[in-house]
């Protein structure tokens, strides 16, 4: 049976914290193990498993598996899992993805239409501001522990409370900095002060945190929190107003010297290395070398209808073979849109529709029998739009998950690899940072395109093809479906603007630009309610 640092830890963790929901940033914060607290942080040992709750909590949902006592209220429990809303709000709000389903809220994403009391922004605030209150007891608690590898345990929790705080920031902006457990009623800070936040944590614990490749699998390292500066710099104007290229060079520069390494081997055999990163042993296949921070998940041990059981299920419809995915049925939901499609190379056309359906690139990982390319309708017609076969639950050799069923997934997602740190290098040179080079770019992105192409220069570029074009759709090619797609169509100005549609934008069938701020999502409408300290973002 596959077995982390986070399946190890989580039939342990219940016992452990046994807690309220954290409803959000602005009630009181709970102290989610209060009560077991002397035993919780007894010693390095025990303080170890309080320290896998906190990578739990953004793989899992409550405390009985898929189902039962769910962390975050008022919404399906399945669907509070953070990675699954993270998908909602960074890819079904954009060109990449479209989902037949008419839950409350979810129709409203695609139509970029969505308002203060959707589901889905509210419990994607709860969930990241659980993660924000865990991190804080734990550090609180730890803190009186004193032995170096308690040390280290904390510089993972600050990593941690830095990302949750990094989402926030992208999808909310201004919202209140906790950084202990309190029962004062919180202000709320601005974006520019939360960045800053962030940047000093990351800072301060890169040399707390254990060297490069030193930690166990399931675990960051200091590479994880350059890794974070990089994605932090990167969108540094858009965030506070000020250019931080040349730093995102720096760290990108940190990351990709250290002992992280792209994934070149084609562990299944069938000409390609890409697709590995997302089979069911992506943590032992050689993918997880490539893999700065990923969220682990386990059929058996680790059980949720979020993560990657969600990206499997949904994804599978039509005519589509389940059991070639490793899973016992789909669920008929997502598909892609003819503007992902189309940003790929491909060789072979149907002659009577000239649709595409054989690609040079492999990253184009396409379902296209009985599908068709343009999307009529998206409500309950999955023939509608292409489907996604990138993640599957069968291994390197083709056998299926641990779990007999056929129900939950062993397939782990990466949050932050390494070719994203080879594109963030890439995009800071082409927007006038310091210290990098457009030669040195060039190869991190032939690299990319050699192990797309299957291991040949037929989709290599020269420097001269390298612009912000290239890089937005080449991003889209390298990253769809892994919870990036809107924070960068924000960064390049083509998320809410005319400047770019896709089927569906803004609710039109052919795509429209809609109102600038839905650049952000609402803080929920309750938190406002409960907090008077708090204002809403602009246009809701």
């Amino acid at each position: 049976m596959k077995m982390n640092y986070i399946n190890r830890f989580f039939l342990i963790i219940p016992a452990l914290f046994l807690f309220s929901c954290h409803d959000d940033l602005d009630q009181n914060p709970i102290d989610p193990d209060s009560f077991t607290e002397n035993d919780v942080f007894a010693n390095a040992t025990e303080a170890k498993g309080a320290l896998a709750k906190l990578y739990a909590s953004l793989a899992l949902t409550g405390q009985e598996g898929p189902a039962g006592q769910p962390d975050i209220t008022g919404i399906d429990e399945g669907t509070s899992q953070y990675s699954r809303m993270l998908f909602s709000l960074n890819e079904l709000t954009t060109d990449n993805a479209v989902v037949g389903w008419g839950d409350p809220g979810l129709p409203d994403l695609h139509a970029m239409s969505w308002g203060a009391g959707n589901d889905f922004t509210t419990a994607m605030y709860n969930r990241l501001a659980q993660e924000v209150s865990f991190c804080n007891s734990f550090i609180t608690n730890a803190a009186n522990l004193s032995s170096p590898e308690v040390d280290a345990y904390i510089a993972e929790a600050r990593f941690l409370r830095a990302f949750a705080y990094y989402n926030l920031i992208d999808l909310y902006a201004d919202v209140p900095l906790i950084t202990v457990v309190s029962t004062s009623v919180p202000e709320q800070n601005s974006r520019e002060e939360i960045f800053a936040f962030i940047e000093s944590e990351l800072l301060e614990i890169q040399d707390l945190l254990m060297e490069s490749g030193a930690n166990e699998y399931g675990r960051i390292d200091r590479v994880a929190a350059w890794a974070l500066l990089s994605k932090l710099y990167l969108n540094a104007e858009v965030w506070t107003g000020e250019a931080r290229y040349t730093d995102a060079i720096i760290y990108s520069q940190e990351v990709i010297n250290s002992t992280y390494s792209l994934h070149k081997t084609d562990a299944n055999g069938n000409g390609t290395a890409y697709d590995d990163l997302f089979l069911a042993d992506n943590d032992s296949n050689g993918a997880q070398n490539e893999f700065i921070f990923a969220i682990n998940f386990d059929g058996n041990s680790s059980r949720t209808y979020g993560g990657t059981t969600f990206l499997v299920h949904a994804a599978i419809g039509g005519s589509m073979d389940a059991s070639a995915f490793g899973v016992n049925g789909g669920w008929g939901g997502l598909r892609t849109t003819k503007a992902l499609v189309n940003k790929f190379d491909y060789s072979v056309t149907n002659t009577e529709d000239n649709e595409p359906i054989e690609w040079e690139d492999s990253r184009a990982m396409f379902y296209t029998e009985g599908q068709s390319l343009e999307i009529s309708t998206i409500a309950n017609t999955f023939t509608d739009g292409y489907a996604v076969t990138k993640f599957k639950n069968i291994d390197s050799k083709g056998i299926a998950g641990v779990d007999e069923g056929g129900e939950f997934v062993d397939t782990d997602l990466p949050l932050i690899r390494l070719a994203e740190i080879y594109l963030n290098y890439t995009e800071a040179v082409l927007r006038g940072g310091s210290g990098g080079d457009l030669q040195t770019a060039t190869t991190y992105i032939n690299e990319l395109r050699e192990r797309a192409f299957g291991g040949s220069s037929n989709g290599n570029i020269s420097s001269s093809d390298l612009d912000l074009d290239f890089i937005i759709n080449e991003r889209a090619r390298e990253l769809y479906w892994e919870g990036q797609r809107r924070t960068d169509l924000i960064r390049f100005g083509d998320f809410t603007s005319g400047s770019y549609l896709w089927p569906f934008k803004g609710g039109a069938q052919s795509g429209t630009s809609v109102s600038d701020f839905r650049n952000l999502f609402p803080l929920p409408s309750q938190n406002i309610l409960n907090n008077t300290n708090l204002t809403q973002n602009p246009g809701y």
